[in-house]
């Protein structure tokens, strides 16, 4: 019997059970080593903040790009910062503070590609 899948702390993707982590399941907390090299940044926490935050300055039902945050905290240097707030999203998802929709539907964000919106849960 496999255990329940995690979640990832940096990235926010679902962290399946592998064979080789049967002695340390408890302990592991990234899905990779690029994640647990990344870990969540200050700036990860203001994507967090700004989506939060654009997200209560909208009506109830009303979603928000993964860019919107990231102008708001990068300004100049925008486009780096995409995937870090998609990961932050993913994050949120995860706390059940958002929902991650693609054409209006809910997806799993460990899965999702392609242009992303997010609304509040």
């Amino acid at each position: 019997m496999t255990p329940e899948p995690k979640t990832c702390r940096s990235c926010g993707r679902t962290i399946e059970w592998r064979k080789k982590w049967e002695r340390s399941w408890d302990d592991v907390v990234y899905c990779s080593a690029g994640c647990r090299s990344r870990r969540v940044s200050s700036v990860d926490r203001d994507l967090e903040q700004s989506i939060m935050s654009l997200l209560a300055s909208r009506a109830s039902g009303a979603t928000i790009c993964p860019s919107e945050a990231a102008r708001a905290v990068g300004d100049d240097d925008w486009r780096d910062l995409m995937e870090p707030a998609r990961r932050a999203a993913r994050r949120l998802v995860n706390a059940g503070d958002v929902v991650i929709t693609q054409r209006g539907s809910v997806v799993d964000p460990s899965t999702a590609k392609g242009p992303i919106r997010i609304r509040r849960a």
